[in-house]
């Protein structure tokens, strides 16, 4: 005789498949973060994990609902990575809780990575071509060909004289900044406004490397790898557990 087709999972396989679909987007954070160790001013991301529990879901024999991990969010690490000493004085580093005020293609962005560059227009620019903003809310003009000093407090100085300051600010809450590329960031609340940062001192010659720690990340790589492999043998063993009771099943109605 046929049986009908089976329109549900059993609660091993909707555990273990939503398992993987978790890890796989922890492998793609984590994989992310290992490329980019050597980034000046990356900030490394981390995953926040809950349960979910479907409306449809059926109760065990306990009577609780079944329920499956899922990645809530993801959220970024903002601390401070080691300050490294290069001796480019178009190099330079926050000590302390700030961000560049840069512009961006749709408005201010904020970034920490301080690989600086003089664009064709004359104005002082992250390596990636968005303008550094000043305490006025202007841009930084200076010339090319001549040496630039930033002080302590983030003055830029050309030929002895002061071209303007570099604004740096910080965030009452760093929540509702969002990634745009590797290192910078927009603020996505606008009632989260950037005030000016205190105790913060601009290093020039210096750059800010990424706060990704290397072995810790690889570890968490291999441990996630491992257990995407373990809950694909589980559906694997579900598969096979439904297939031997189908054929049992068959052959008792036969």
């Amino acid at each position: 005789m046929l049986l009908p087709a089976v329109a549900f999972m059993d609660p091993l396989t909707i555990a273990a498949a939503s398992g993987i679909r978790s890890r796989m987007q922890s492998l793609d954070l984590l994989a992310n973060n290992l490329a980019n160790t050597g980034t000046a001013g990356f900030k490394r991301d981390q995953e926040f994990y809950g349960l979910f529990t479907s409306d449809d879901a059926t109760a065990g024999d306990n009577g609780s609902l079944s329920t499956v991990p899922v990645l809530e969010r993801q959220w970024t690490d903002f601390s401070q990575g080691d300050l490294q000493t290069t001796g480019n004085p178009m190099n330079a580093a926050i000590s302390g809780n700030g961000f560049f005020s840069v512009n961006g293609p749709n408005g201010p962005l904020y970034t920490r990575n301080g690989i600086l560059q003089v664009l064709p227009s004359g104005e002082l620019a992250t390596a990636n071509g968005h303008a550094l903003r000043s305490t006025a809310g202007n841009t930084i003009q200076v010339s090319p060909n001549k040496p630039i000093v930033i002080a302590p407090d983030g003055t830029v100085q050309q030929s002895g004289q002061s071209l303007g300051q570099l604004a740096v600010v910080t965030f009452k809450s760093t929540r509702p900044l969002t990634k745009v590329g590797n290192t910078c960031f927009q603020n996505s609340d606008p009632k989260n406004l950037p005030v000016a940062a205190t105790n913060v001192e601009v290093q020039q010659g210096k750059i800010e490397g990424s706060n990704v720690p290397v072995a810790e990340a690889a570890m968490r790589l291999v441990g996630v790898m491992r257990q995407f492999e373990m809950m694909q043998k589980a559906i694997g063993i579900s598969s096979d557990m439904d297939t031997k009771s189908i054929q049992e099943v068959a052959r008792v109605g036969s």
